[in-house]
Formats: C-alpha cells, sequence, structure tokens
C-alpha cells in the first residue's frame, strides 16, 4: 500500500504540472517545440494532466481505504505503462529523437509495478478467507 500511495502522489504531481502551468510542461520540461500547434499540444497535455489527476486520486483511495483493489489498480497501471512504453519507444518514438522525462521513467516503473503487482497478489492469496 505503501508503494501505491507514493505512486498516487507521483501521479498526480506530473497531472497538476500538465494542468496548470502555462505550457503544461510541453516546452518548459519535455523540450518541445511547439510552433502552429501550441494550443492544441497543451490542450492535450492539460486532458492527459486532468487524467492523471484522477487516476492518481483513486490510487491513493484504494492505498488508504480499499486494499482489496490493489491488484486491481496495479495491474491497470503496469497495463498503461506498456502500452504508454511501447508507443513512445516502439511503434512511434519522437522524430527528434528527444523523449521526455516521462518516457524514461516509464520504463523504470514497470519491474517496479510488475514486483508490487506479484507482491499484491501473493498477498491475496495467503489472506484467510
Amino acid at each position: 500500500m505503501i508503494f501505491l500511495a507514493v505512486f498516487s502522489v507521483l501521479t498526480v504531481g506530473p497531472g497538476l504540472i500538465h494542468s496548470f502551468l502555462p505550457d503544461g510542461g510541453a516546452e518548459s520540461i519535455a523540450g518541445m517545440t511547439l510552433g502552429e500547434d501550441r494550443e492544441t499540444v497543451i490542450g492535450t497535455f492539460a486532458w492527459a494532466g486532468a487524467t492523471q489527476i484522477v487516476w492518481g486520486i483513486a490510487m491513493m483511495a484504494v492505498a488508504l481505504r480499499y486494499p482489496t483493489l490493489a491488484p486491481l489498480i496495479l495491474a491497470l497501471v503496469l497495463l498503461e505503462r506498456i502500452l504508454l512504453v511501447v508507443r513512445w519507444w516502439i511503434v512511434s518514438p519522437p522524430s527528434s529523437g528527444h523523449h521526455p522525462p516521462e518516457h524514461y521513467t516509464s520504463i523504470l516503473i514497470l519491474p517496479l509495478l510488475a514486483l508490487f503487482l506479484t507482491f499484491a497478489l501473493r498477498r491475496r492469496r495467503s489472506a484467510p478467507p
């Protein structure tokens, strides 16, 4: 539950950045040049940020109040990260060759998510009925 709580904070944080920084973090953090698509990119970042905030709150609720849902949440987050990593690194890597911090973070977090999902599933199996 501690991992899930920490991960929820690490999800809400970028969500706040994407939602409330004037550029959504696209230029200032990701190093993107927005040009004519500026409004579209910032709007997309804001949309992703809103989703991250809500997803992070849901993870915190599970960590603090609904621990029996931890395996489900961890499995969904693992699936989400796998899909993102495949998209960012295999299917359509950035044409500039520059990957923002989130691309690297997602790769690093995959083994941790798998590990804590395994722990959550084992804990669930060993718990008395």
